[in-house]
């Protein structure tokens, strides 16, 4: 059986909303409820909670423990599939491939534009298909989002589209 770990770190695909506050907050992961949706009968996904973050509020302390975290995951040589917020996501992903520039595994960092469980949400999808890419491609660091798999130095998050563009 082949494992997938998945760090979660927050951003928009963990959002929930609280009726006390009336806004859209990182409050708890609920990845785990997600994933017990999708058939994987040969794969096992390790989910570490690292972080539960607003991507706009990430440093570079955060993303230096994201990499630790990597580098402890990494000696099985099994991919790794990072959920971050789309705002910074590119310049996370930058950061990882700095730190850790041999790598042997695709590390693919995915969100969403809308949270898990809101009508419209793209985040099973892009969780999906985070999965399945890191089972089919090379080592490397990635962004997979709405169908697409970009190098992380090779993409920017559009605004106006909602989505992520090749650069």
């Amino acid at each position: 059986m082949r494992t997938i770990h998945l760090i979660t770190t927050g951003g928009t695909i963990e959002k929930v909303y609280s009726e006390q506050s009336g806004a859209v907050l990182n409050a708890a992961s609920k990845i785990g409820q997600y994933l017990k949706k999708l058939r994987l009968p040969d794969c096992e996904v390790n989910v570490v909670p690292l972080l539960n973050k607003d991507s706009l509020e990430m440093t570079d302390e955060d993303r230096q423990f994201v990499v630790s975290e990597l580098k402890k995951l990494l000696v099985d040589g099994e991919p790794v599939v990072i959920t971050h917020g789309t705002d910074t996501m590119v310049q996370t992903g930058m950061f990882i491939k700095q730190a850790l520039p041999d790598l042997d595994v695709p590390v693919i960092l995915t969100g969403a534009m809308a949270p898990l469980g809101f009508e419209g949400s793209d985040g099973l999808q892009n969780l999906t298909e985070s999965l399945l890419a890191a089972r089919l491609l090379t080592p490397g660091v990635y962004v997979v989002m709405h169908s697409q798999v970009f190098p992380v130095d090779r993409v920017r998050k559009n605004k106006e589209l909602s989505t992520f563009v090749a650069t």
